[in-house]
């Protein structure tokens, strides 16, 4: 059983971390004085109730807070989502994300540093224009103009970003989901290794707070279930970046993402890595890889077909790979699938 599954039969008839209660014996002006209830019935694309009281029994209903006798408590999980500043509730707000800017490709200068303090769902929107904002840009000549470009789509940073809000461990303390922004990459991390392997995030999925991520897809903030990481890796395809770097370090989860780097700039690392998640899409989009196939993802002409066969024979010989048998034997039309299909 996953450490996820193992924890919930323990807790099971226990509070979790985010029912747990984060402020308690509030008024009920001083819950709408600390959470942004606008922001909420707005994402959940409700009309704003006319009385206080009609607010607080909605707030109720989604777990955001809890009655007792004359007063409110504010749940961890509506502070979390909600608050106007996560500083108000001293039990998470160290949980506040954090936008990291360093000059150069290393963590030796940092040219500026930000910390995102409003609620993971409120102010989710600023925290994507914020990273997008600090991204580098490099120019282009179109049409005998310049142009800025993005070192990253705005797609991908958004699909990270709230997979890493979302599946946190919250159980880790002093820990937050950090943005590193460098001259050539962008790194997200989130405190907790994935539940998932690595190799398995494209076709797996499994929540480690599914109470987030329901609310957060009924709030259009996330993809439906198991469809974000397939949306991110197909964008960086369409853009040309090498294969996305799924990593589990010690006790995080990191995401690289580099910016654009020609098929010839390219490790043999990198190219196999691409040659797998390129294996993996063809294989979820009911189709399957060929030489051809791959080329077009690299960008690559036929002239380059030997090329591409070497990293196919590389990726097949890592075991990441298998040659799909409903192809035949001939080398020409050979077809491949994912070692896990």
């Amino acid at each position: 059983m996953s450490e996820n599954r193992v924890n919930s039969i323990f807790e099971k008839g226990t509070l979790s971390w985010l029912e747990e209660v984060s402020k308690t014996g509030i008024t009920s002006d001083e819950v709408i004085e600390l959470l942004d209830t606008q922001s909420f019935f707005t994402l959940l694309k409700l009309p704003y109730p006319k009385t206080q009281e009609a607010v607080l029994e909605k707030l109720i209903s989604e777990d955001m807070i809890t009655r007792s006798e004359d007063d409110y408590n504010i749940t961890r999980f509506g502070a979390l989502l909600f608050a106007k500043n996560l500083s108000d509730f001293k039990d998470i707000a160290r949980k506040a994300p954090r936008i990291i800017v360093y000059t150069g490709d290393s963590k030796t200068h940092t040219k500026r540093e930000e910390i995102s303090l409003t609620g993971y769902a409120c102010g989710f929107e600023n925290l994507i224009k914020s990273t997008m904002a600090q991204l580098p840009q490099s120019e282009v000549i179109v049409s005998g103009l310049r142009k800025g470009l993005i070192l990253i789509p705005e797609i991908i940073i958004r699909e990270l970003i709230a997979n890493a809000l979302i599946h946190q461990d919250f159980n880790i303390t002093g820990a937050s989901v950090m943005i590193e922004i460098y001259s050539h990459r962008v790194e997200i991390s989130n405190p907790g290794e994935s539940t998932v392997p690595t190799e398995r995030l494209i076709d797996g999925y499994e929540s480690r707070n599914e109470k987030i991520a329901s609310l957060l897809r009924r709030m259009g903030i996330c993809e439906k279930i198991g469809s974000g990481i397939n949306k991110i890796i197909q964008s960086a395809e369409s853009h040309q970046l090498p294969p996305l770097d799924f990593r589990t370090i010690f006790r995080r989860t990191l995401v690289v993402v580099f910016g654009h780097k020609p098929f010839e700039s390219m490790d043999r690392s990198e190219r196999v890595r691409s040659c797998y998640q390129h294996c993996c899409l063809s294989w979820l989009s009911a189709k399957a890889m060929t030489n051809q196939t791959l080329r077009d993802r690299f960008g690559v002409s036929e002239t380059q077909s030997a090329s591409i066969s070497r990293i196919i024979t590389m990726a097949l010989e890592k075991g990441l790979i298998k040659a799909d048998e409903s192809s035949g034997s001939t080398r020409k039309f050979a077809r491949y699938i994912p070692f896990w299909a």
